[in-house]
């Protein structure tokens, strides 16, 4: 039987909530329906459909004079977001070993990441690779409601992998990381295992940035500070800058 041929509507759906989710369409950026009819080579309608399905899932946004743009990404977003996934992950991988099934769930894993390593060439199929093995780990609750409400955050999830992509996390030691929680699982170790799994990258490489910020204002306010007082030396002998 044929497959049947996706409407106007759902392709354009499809290739503006790409565009949003690989950051291609980034945060913040104006939307318009002239803008993306010209763009997807369609008409009006199918466009309007397809915003308004993204705005129904909270990718887009509208302001008071309907002004469209793409959902910003703030640091209350993140910090809800991994707060989600901690809490559904944290109680999954205790119920993987609790119930004797870290083995299994160790290999169901393991392909996962096995195909997080062979796209880890393209930053956004090895985000929505990782977006399916965080799913597997949620899988032990066999819950369809559970499964359905993280499934309706994925979207963000992948949104906020990316932006933690572009701003520091790397793919390859993420990878080796998560092999070794793999291995850990082998062994039954749940406290290794865990802390692996609990890492988060981005805060990290976040504060890290902050730090040297911070340190670069220090650096460039003493600068200022020094040129100030070295100026008013030569008007007034009584000034001086000590090291």
């Amino acid at each position: 039987m044929a497959e049947k041929k996706k409407s106007l509507a759902d392709q354009a759906y499809e290739i503006i909530k790409n565009n949003i989710m690989n950051l291609t369409y980034p945060p913040g950026m104006p939307l318009t329906e002239a803008l993306l009819t010209e763009e997807l080579g369609m008409s009006r309608n199918p466009v309007r459909t397809a915003l308004k399905m993204l705005q129904s899932e909270g990718l887009i946004v509208t302001d008071y004079y309907k002004s469209m743009t793409v959902k910003e990404i703030t640091d209350k977003d993140i910090n809800e977001l991994y707060q989600l996934r901690e809490l559904l992950e944290g109680s999954a991988f205790k119920l993987i070993f609790e119930g004797g099934k870290a083995e299994e769930y160790s290999y169901r894993i393991e392909e996962k990441v096995v195909h997080m390593c062979a796209v880890a060439s393209d930053v956004y199929k090895w985000e929505l690779a990782d977006t399916q093995m965080h799913l597997e780990i949620v899988s032990i609750f066999n819950n369809d409601r559970i499964t359905k409400f993280y499934e309706s955050n994925l979207s963000e999830l992948v949104r906020v992998g990316m932006y933690s992509l572009k701003n520091g996390m790397r793919i390859v030691p993420t990878n080796e990381n998560l092999k070794k929680m793999v291995k850990y699982m082998r062994k039954n170790d749940y406290e290794r295992a865990f802390a692996i799994l609990k890492k988060r990258p981005f805060y990290a490489r976040k504060r890290q940035r902050h730090e040297r910020r911070t340190e670069k204002r220090v650096i460039f306010i003493y600068k200022i500070l020094k040129e100030v007082l070295k100026h008013d030396e030569t008007r007034n002998s009584n000034w001086r800058i000590y090291y």
